[in-house]
């Protein structure tokens, strides 16, 4: 059976939390010196169970945030951490176990004025069953200072390069597949690799990983709501190559045709 949990503002107490889940938090955070606020989503999971990054891979579902209830919001943005890669039954998926810190960077719609951070976040919990979560979370006030666990999860963010992947792009027959060949300077990095487009709609493969000529290789197959091949521009194309203690990020890649 599957759970859905509601949270309110208040702090849950543990028989309120479905299996897995032990807290969920909106951190207080801080102001940077440009009037951002920064807070973080912090949930705490048992051992064994895990949660997952934006782009879960074969399976998973990502936080997904509602900041309806919030005042003075303006541009959020979310800076992940690097995931892990967990394999488990056969299926591949990129997450967090046991603890998932997420900064989140907020800049005030009205200048000088406070921002007040609330959000309904729906994300999900494994272990050997899945468990659908929603927690409606509020931040407490900031701190004067920034709190070093945030800091530590923004200095875990990938690396963003200044490089693009060439990338050949090709139709098949209920989308499209790309087949990406990293910069040689890069393809030492890590040996997973995630692919995905800003437009989170579209499912992805799990690329399959080769090598050519000293440059790492990842193919993948998009498949949008059409199931039908559709136009992908290339500079839509994000790609992370993963390693145990490092991470690179590619904006966009080089179309090629040969």
């Amino acid at each position: 059976m599957i759970a859905l949990l509601f949270l309110t503002v208040a702090p849950a107490m543990a028989q309120d939390l479905p299996p897995g889940l032990v807290s969920a938090e909106m951190m207080p955070g801080w102001v940077t010196p440009e009037g951002n606020r920064i807070t973080a989503l912090h949930l705490r999971l048992e051992p064994g169970w895990k949660t997952y990054w934006r782009s879960p891979g074969d399976a998973g579902v990502p936080p997904r945030f509602d900041w309806a209830g919030s005042q003075n919001l303006g541009e959020v943005r979310l800076l992940w951490p690097r995931p892990e890669v967990i394999e488990s039954e056969g299926e591949r998926t990129l997450g967090y176990r046991e603890e998932l810190i997420l900064p989140i960077e907020i800049t005030p719609a009205r200048p000088g004025a406070p921002v007040e951070p609330m959000a309904e976040v729906d994300f999900g919990i494994c272990q050997d069953i899945c468990v659908p979560a929603q927690v409606k979370l509020q931040a407490g006030a900031p701190a004067a200072t920034p709190d070093p666990l945030i800091k530590q999860a923004m200095e875990m963010r990938p690396e963003i390069s200044d490089r693009q992947p060439d990338c050949r792009i090709v139709e098949i027959r209920d989308g499209m597949q790309v087949t990406a060949t990293l910069p040689a300077e890069d393809s030492a990095r890590g040996d997973k690799v995630a692919m995905e487009l800003t437009d989170d709609e579209v499912w992805v493969s799990t690329p399959e990983i080769g090598g050519k000529d000293g440059r790492l290789t990842a193919q993948a197959d998009f498949v949008a709501a059409s199931g039908k091949p559709f136009a992908l521009d290339p500079a839509t194309l994000r790609l992370t190559l993963i390693g145990p203690d490092d991470a690179v990020e590619f904006r966009g890649c080089r179309e090629v045709t040969d």
